[in-house]
């Protein structure tokens, strides 16, 4: 994604109110970052998180709601997440408290989040696009999808696309779909196969190499129930709206919003760091998040692309922005490297990032 000895100097002042539309909601959260260790053996994908090798991955923060400190009541129920990788897979563990373990969808590919679920989304290379999520229920029950683009920039999922090799199982504190008695939760194991992730990584090492950085989130989906005749009933949502809960909060209602996803650092086997730092390409990131969005408010409202920051309202040095009008955009940021080398990212009206490698050829990542 970025060169880890990377410093950003790019900096911007406060918008105007309502001039970046959810950006405002957005842009002062600062996405989660975890160390990733190698898993000491291959693990044993059963669903208790039982294997010795977790004992070296430290637990996630407990999730929080989706729109982070715009509301800052904690969840119901406890949620937290373990990753580990090796050369074959990308691990991952969940563990959700839960007094009423439900689930009623049995076939593969279901819309999974109708149910309550624990969903997991990588995008490896940063770019926004082309990423990939998967979905599974109390009963095992999974759903696996491609996002060429987010929903918002027009995205229309590839619905199935089952990765060769995953393995996924699911583990009971309780009893499934039984309202007489009170559950204590449930937990998940997921087994992510790297051959699989690499049509997702397109032009990087997959499987990655230590210090290598991934784009990924996870969110829980938890619906209310009432009981009829001894049966859980879920509430409508026009009645009463899911709860959503996540690993690194995005503002808005919307997990699709990769720019917001966790930092996750695949750390090495002698690899003793115990705290995990912001990607440095961060403050770029954000300059060009901000004059997309900025870029989606003036459209609505003027029927074009501005063609310079200061029709959106704002200036920053950093961000050179070409094009505008009826002809699309792209806005570049300069990141300077402790070697002296400086990296251009560039963003698209569609929110695609990519890197221009310091001798000018395109890397798309």
């Amino acid at each position: 994604m970025s060169d880890t000895s990377a410093t950003s100097a790019t900096t911007t002042t406060a918008p105007p109110v309502g001039r970046t539309g959810e950006w405002s909601r957005m842009r002062g959260i600062t996405p989660r970052a975890y160390i990733c260790r190698r898993a000491p053996k291959p693990i044993d994908v059963n669903g208790r998180i039982d294997d010795p090798s977790w004992a070296v991955a430290p637990w996630t923060d407990d999730f929080v709601d989706i729109e982070g400190p715009h509301k800052p009541e904690p969840p119901r129920f406890r949620t937290r997440a373990k990753m580990l990788w090796d050369d074959g897979f990308f691990y991952v563990a969940a563990e959700m408290d839960e007094p009423h373990v439900v689930a009623t969808l049995i076939e593969r590919n279901s819309v999974i989040y109708n149910d309550n679920d624990f969903e997991i989304f990588i995008d490896p290379d940063g770019d926004n696009h082309n990423y990939y999520e998967f979905e599974i229920n109390a009963h095992g029950t999974i759903w696996e999808l491609t996002l060429p683009k987010p929903y918002k920039d027009g995205g229309d999922p590839q619905l199935g696309t089952n990765l060769p090799g995953l393995k996924s199982a699911v583990s009971l504190r309780g009893t499934l779909n039984d309202s007489r008695d009170v559950d204590e939760g449930w937990s998940v194991e997921v087994a992510i196969p790297w051959k699989a992730l690499a049509a997702y990584n397109r032009g990087r090492a997959t499987p990655p190499r230590a210090g290598d950085v991934w784009r990924v989130n996870f969110s829980r989906v938890e619906w209310k129930y009432d009981v009829v005749d001894g049966k859980y009933v879920r509430h409508a949502r026009d009645r009463c709206p899911e709860d959503n809960w996540v690993w690194s909060p995005t503002g808005v209602v919307d997990m699709h919003r990769p720019e917001r996803w966790g930092f996750v650092w695949l750390a090495g086997d002698h690899d003793e760091n115990t705290e995990a730092k912001p990607d440095p390409s961060l403050a770029a990131r954000d300059a060009l998040m901000e004059t997309y969005y900025s870029q989606r408010v003036f459209r609505g409202q003027h029927g074009r692309w501005a063609r310079s920051l200061s029709e959106l309202g704002f200036e920053n040095a950093c961000i050179q922005l070409q094009g505008g009008g009826d002809v699309g955009f792209v806005a570049s940021a300069s990141i300077p490297l402790n070697d002296g080398r400086v990296r251009i990212l560039h963003i698209e009206p569609d929110s695609r990032m990519w890197f221009d490698d310091d001798d000018g050829d395109e890397e798309k990542r």
